[in-house]
């Protein structure tokens, strides 16, 4: 399964309003663990909602943001897939958004792991989301985060990015309405798409290629 997620959406200025102001929350500190505070510590890694990617475990993502998350492999025909959490709804300081946890598991584990496997159904066109035995869930918990994929309930455009998370050292452009802006020093990818859903991914700096180098690669293939 491709590594980056790609979603489509429009800007509504409206939509922008509870993304930019703090509003009462549950008790917890509403200007805390937003996206744009990320924690760097010139070592290659990095620390964003109080986590670090490459570093804390599933367990330490569930004491962090809940346990209302499902884990499975998620896989595209003729791919073994890869291990995900998704979490329909977390609140990241005053923002909502879903997320998406990658778990980091060689894809022989993840295979071993498919062949336990309780079932498997279909979800959007013929990706296959396969629930895992509870030996395996139990596992995961110990294993490390790859990568945390965050999709805000609010649209954003880019000048609304840019007020948030500064000037992005690259900036690669994949369709007329869809960009990358990429921020490697924080291990961040934003996709601002005109006609989806924006998309923020993150891992450790030292782990970003696993960001870029695909969009180059895909960027090289389009010009060849």
């Amino acid at each position: 399964m491709k590594f980056a997620l790609y979603l489509i959406g429009f800007i509504l200025v409206a939509l922008i309003i509870p993304f930019l102001i703090p509003t009462p929350g549950d008790g917890t500190d509403p200007e805390r663990n937003l996206p744009w505070q990320i924690e760097i510590d010139g070592q290659g890694g990095s620390k964003v909602f109080g986590l670090q990617p490459g570093v804390s475990t599933l367990a330490d993502v569930k004491a962090v943001l809940g346990n209302e998350l499902e884990v499975a492999i998620i896989a595209q025909p003729e791919e073994v897939g890869m291990i995900e959490a998704y979490y329909s709804q977390v609140a990241l300081g005053f923002v909502l958004a879903k997320m998406v946890v990658t778990i980091d598991l060689e894809q022989d584990a993840v295979n071993a792991m498919r062949e336990r496997a309780l079932k498997a159904k279909h979800m959007e066109s013929t990706t296959r989301k396969i629930t895992l035995h509870p030996d395996d869930l139990a596992q995961l918990d110990r294993l490390p985060v790859k990568a945390l994929a965050v999709i805000p309930t609010v649209n954003l455009d880019e000048a609304t990015v840019v007020q948030r998370f500064g000037q992005p050292e690259e900036r690669v452009q994949v369709s007329e309405k869809r960009v990358h802006l990429l921020y490697p020093r924080q291990g961040l990818d934003i996709v601002v798409d005109e006609d989806g859903k924006e998309l923020l991914q993150y891992v450790a700096p030292r782990h970003f290629g696993l960001l870029r180098d695909p969009l180059l690669q895909a960027a090289a293939h389009k010009q060849g």
